[in-house]
């Protein structure tokens, strides 16, 4: 039998002006020796360029990268490398995602070494509060923000890239400044994208959207039920698919044989975090192990958390959380194991 590690992901709450928002954590992160590993994900070009693409994209956000520097006590060029999300490598990593018309699930696969571990909260002074679980700090693999607006990201192709921006910064630009699907779909348009990657989206409204991204172009695709992994689908870019996808069609195909059960958001959760799931993956090594289940209700602002497999589930209010209701537990807590690969 193999042993398991236990995981633990950090609650973080998050008000102020960004600036303040970034101070706060760089003085957190400062004395973190797991945060180490941000120099191996640095941006690769000139930083220069990078805080204009920043800066147009998003004030705030550079802001929050300007607090982080000084609560960190280093430079400004290194906190955009480390932290600013543009022409930065990254690692390839899976998600599964289904949505009906009232929640949206989703397991997110990676390797825990490299897995931020913090579901943050932030209520900011300009933008839209929201929750969700950041990746490099500042960016979100997936959230939900106060209009229900929801947005997570999947992993295609990192060989095919130009300079752009990382798909975890883009899904924090679409929480911070968009209330439904349109303006989310018209907002990832606008931005320049470093690799391919699928976004999946549902609104307050229960409309959903996959928006396939490249450098070159975003192709969006809607169904009744939204099912997204990790593959294109469009005949414009199936051509930037990788050369093994066998396991992102075989979790579609099973969710497809799922599409007229009526799953509510318990079942779903049970489906997707049972270690024994065609879902589940302990790949943890070869970067797709299963680090947390998650389940986003847009009508009431209501988010269920499983961390690591076989998990009881965690739920929050986030909209108590705004009203200064309700309180969060600092810590949630599972378990993690390993496995053989099959992405």
């Amino acid at each position: 039998m193999k042993r398991k590690k236990k995981l633990q992901v950090e609650v973080v709450e998050l008000t102020g002006s960004a600036y303040d928002i970034g101070v706060k954590q760089g003085i957190a992160l400062k004395s973190d020796e797991k945060w180490k590993y941000q120099k191996q994900l640095k941006t690769k070009g000139d930083t220069e360029e990078a805080r204009k693409q920043i800066e147009r994209m998003s004030p705030s956000l550079l802001e929050e990268i300007e607090g982080m520097a000084i609560g960190m006590e280093i430079n400004i060029n290194t906190a955009i490398q480390w932290y600013g999300g543009h022409d930065t490598q990254m690692p390839s990593m899976g998600c599964t995602t289904l949505a009906n018309d009232s929640f949206y699930v989703r397991n997110y696969d990676f390797s825990d070494e490299f897995y931020d571990a913090r579901l943050v909260l932030t209520n900011p002074d300009n933008g839209y509060a929201r929750i969700g679980f950041s990746q490099q700090v500042i960016g979100r693999l997936d959230g939900m923000n106060e209009k229900g607006l929801i947005i997570g990201l999947h992993f295609v192709n990192e060989a095919v890239s130009q300079k752009g921006f990382l798909p975890t910064t883009i899904c924090r630009l679409v929480l911070e400044q968009c209330t439904s699907m349109d303006e989310a779909v018209s907002l990832i348009k606008q931005i320049p994208h470093q690799y391919c990657f699928n976004f999946s989206i549902m609104d307050k409204e229960g409309n959903n959207v996959i928006v396939e991204a490249s450098p070159e172009k975003q192709i969006v695709r809607k169904s009744a039920q939204l099912i997204c992994t990790n593959h294109f689908e469009s005949e414009q870019l199936i051509g930037n698919n990788r050369a093994f996808i066998d396991g992102s069609l075989n979790r579609k195909n099973y969710l497809e044989t799922l599409e007229k059960e009526k799953l509510s958001p318990a079942s779903a959760y049970d489906l997707f975090n049972n270690e024994e799931s065609p879902l589940f993956f302990k790949n943890y090594k070869e970067y797709f192990g299963t680090l947390h289940t998650v389940i986003y209700c847009p009508k009431d602002l209501n988010v269920v958390v499983g961390i690591g497999g076989n998990c009881d589930s965690y739920t929050l209010s986030f909209r108590k959380w705004l009203t200064g209701q309700g309180r969060l537990p600092h810590i949630l807590e599972g378990e993690i194991g390993s496995g053989s690969f099959t992405f």
